[in-house]
């Protein structure tokens, strides 16, 4: 199997999977963006891209992958679209992992919007935005100066900054109160983020609600091709009913069934 990472729940399957099916050989892909990423135990990582979905089916090929799980992040449009492409080419079953998208809760203030363009329009002049965004997706900001930007990044960024910024290095919490002290800290007005989805991100939210504080909300883009699962167990409900994992299964004499 072939995982394709960059989130939380990659991981967290990966270490899955690797614990309830250890007969099944495990290659966890990550595109490289994070100096330190967090990896699962007892998984075999692979960090880099690979050069499109001709690229990616190729690899599908020589690995001898016979399944797939695009679990990348709601916004990595690109590397789905060749996930589901390269699986096409390789007659290989695939499944995206799709965490459900946040919805707005009572007492939120949210400006939502659909690109970073629009993102940046919607602050009022004077800001101070918390920007709660990766390095590829804060250029736009540097066409603001009358904004006072706090930008969070988990690696700090090679040269100097796209833009005056306080930054702020490290992952964030997934304490609220402690997310809600780093905004009064900095005098936050406003938060900018894009609609990732998932609990461990989901502390700024409840931060900003308890500050009473706007939040720019990037709308996620359209989702991948189906099949879609938006959780580990359906995943793996996916999984074992893959006529292929079942043989692999009875081979390895862990299924139980009459084959074995």
């Amino acid at each position: 199997m072939l995982v394709l990472g960059g989130t939380a729940e990659a991981s967290l399957l990966g270490a899955r999977l690797a614990r309830e099916h250890p007969e099944m050989p495990l290659v966890l892909s990550l595109a490289g963006r994070t100096r330190a990423p967090i990896l699962p135990p007892g998984v075999a990582v692979r960090i880099g891209g690979f050069g499109g979905a001709a690229g990616l089916a190729a690899f599908l090929r020589s690995e001898g992958v016979t399944h797939l799980v695009d679990a990348t992040h709601p916004f990595a449009v690109g590397m789905s679209r060749n996930a589901a492409e390269a699986a096409e080419l390789g007659n290989v079953p695939r499944i995206a992992l799709l965490r459900p998208a946040w919805e707005p809760a009572a007492g939120d203030r949210w400006i939502e919007v659909d690109c970073l363009r629009s993102a940046r329009d919607a602050l009022p002049r004077g800001a101070t935005a918390f920007l709660a965004l990766g390095a590829q997706h804060v250029a736009p900001f540097r066409h603001r100066p009358d904004l006072r930007l706090v930008w969070r990044v988990v690696d700090a960024p090679e040269g100097s900054l796209p833009f005056p910024a306080a930054l702020v290095l490290g992952r964030p919490s997934t304490d609220p109160a402690e997310e809600a002290a780093l905004f009064a800290a900095h005098g936050v007005t406003h938060l900018v983020c894009r609609n990732s989805g998932g609990r461990r991100a989901h502390a700024k939210i409840e931060a900003a609600r308890q500050l009473k504080l706007p939040v720019v909300m990037i709308q996620r883009p359209a989702p991948p091709k189906p099949p879609i699962a938006t959780d580990l167990d359906a995943v793996l409900d996916w999984l074992n009913a893959q006529p292929a994992f079942a043989r692999l299964a009875c081979g390895r004499r862990i299924c139980g069934c009459a084959a074995s």
